[in-house]
């Protein structure tokens, strides 16, 4: 996509208004709204914002910063077309004063874990796959936990508003260009999937935020409330973002795959799988990063609890799926999508490339159900647990040298202090489990 070519499309569409999207250091998409009049102004990144206002982003003396479009994110918003007058956005990267990239850009954070491994000759493809609930409102609007149906996982759909609500985000997310290869019901009630196609990581990441925006847009059509939140309901399986990925080399082949290697496996798939498994628990702040996320990762409800890798075991953290040849990748199953996509996506290359430049081994598979191995079995197979909490999951973050190679000074330090604060909040709130099991017997 050109400069012109965007100019070309807002006339013969009869677009009005621009969107300017940008992601801050939490994963939540921020945007800028202007008229059309505007269009070549921002084009040329000359739109300006006040960056001390966005959490984690730069201090008020040096708060002017700029959004750098990305003209290949130019897509038009099909929901928001109002009497034939539409809508558009584009995707940014946000820039300083002085015309340099902004370190605390989680955008800019994965272009630079790209260029490095584009250095050592790969290329990263990411596919992922968001969990979300579908929950009712109340009479004044508010999401609830009631779910609005009683469904399970892969039930023929009923006759819905919540069927009714996916099949129109597949249709709008269509209509925004993704290829939707196909969607479900969940294994919790109220719980739904929908899978896109893979592509390059930095595309993926755009992809993934995009997705979760329109889900809660189009869900709010329907008087329901969508959440990507890890675990809302006890009891119940959570919401993963399980993320599928590989190294391509720079001719396009799949460096993953090798024809007569074991399992069909490359001794890059390898050294990736061991580098992902030694980094595992470093990355685990950045891939599931509330509070909450951690009660997700809790035995019993198909979360993937424990540092280990199997082409067929959905127990253990990392899986190899059956496809082979260009569909040869590795699932790492332990995100969920509250995560920051352009962070987490960071990491986890940078992760599997720790395993790839110093041809690392990974442990042994583990082929069988590890939920059913005892503390003594898990022991003797190496079998490390994920953090328990985000307290551990912060402490091992910092001490990752992987962590702050990726994610530089600026975004390390802003996101342990954020991390910190939500931590020391709810380690000192008062819950209501507390209040029903203490307060009459004490």
């Amino acid at each position: 996509m050109t400069r012109d070519d965007i100019i070309k499309i807002t006339k013969e569409q009869n677009i009005n208004f621009l969107r300017l999207q940008f992601c801050d250091i939490n994963g939540m998409m921020k945007n800028v709204a202007m008229p059309i009049s505007q269009l070549e102004k921002a084009l040329d990144g000359m739109m300006m914002f006040d960056g001390s206002s966005i959490d984690g982003f730069a201090r008020i003396q040096e708060s002017d910063m700029y959004l750098k479009p990305d003209y290949d994110s130019f897509t038009i918003l099909s929901w928001r077309n109002k009497n034939g007058v539409a809508a558009a956005r584009l995707i940014c990267d946000v820039h300083m004063s002085d015309g340099t990239p902004f370190d605390g850009c989680p955008r800019i954070t994965l272009k630079k874990t790209l260029a490095k491994a584009k250095e050592m000759g790969f290329t990263m493809n990411v596919g992922t796959e968001a969990e979300f609930f579908l929950f009712k409102m109340d009479e004044d609007g508010n999401p609830t936990t009631e779910t609005n149906d009683k469904a399970g996982y892969f039930s023929l759909d009923p006759d819905d508003e919540g069927t009714n609500c996916r099949r129109e985000i597949i249709e709008t997310l269509e209509s925004m260009g993704f290829e939707i290869e196909a969607s479900h019901h969940e294994v919790a009630e109220g719980q739904h999937e929908i899978n896109f196609k893979y592509a390059d990581a930095l595309t993926c990441a755009d992809n993934t935020l995009t997705f979760k925006w329109v889900v809660k847009a189009v869900a709010k059509k329907y008087n329901l409330y969508a959440t990507f939140m890890p675990k809302p309901i006890f009891g119940i399986n959570g919401s993963g973002m399980h993320c599928n990925q590989s190294l391509f080399n720079l001719d396009g082949s799949n460096a993953f795959f090798d024809e007569s290697g074991r399992l069909g496996l490359s001794e890059v798939a390898y050294q990736y799988i061991a580098g992902i498994t030694k980094n595992a628990r470093g990355f685990s702040a950045i891939t599931n990063p509330l509070v909450n996320s951690y009660k997700r990762l809790v035995p019993g409800y198909e979360a993937p609890v424990y540092v280990a890798w199997s082409a067929s075991n959905r127990s253990a953290l990392v899986r190899i799926p059956a496809s082979r040849g260009m569909g040869t990748r590795v699932e790492v199953r332990c995100p969920d999508p509250t995560c920051n996509p352009y962070l987490a996506f960071a990491m986890m290359l940078n992760s599997g490339l720790d395993g790839v430049a110093n041809k690392m081994t990974p442990p042994k598979s583990i082929d069988v159900n590890i939920f059913a191995m005892t503390q003594d079995e898990k022991d003797e197979a190496g079998i490390a647990s994920m953090p328990a909490n985000l307290q551990e999951a912060m402490d091992e973050l910092k001490a990752n040298p992987i962590a702050k190679e990726t994610l530089g000074t600026h975004i390390m330090e802003k996101y342990c202090m954020i991390k910190a604060c939500e931590w020391d909040s709810f380690r000192t709130a008062v819950t209501d489990w507390e209040i029903k099991t203490y307060l009459e017997v004490q």
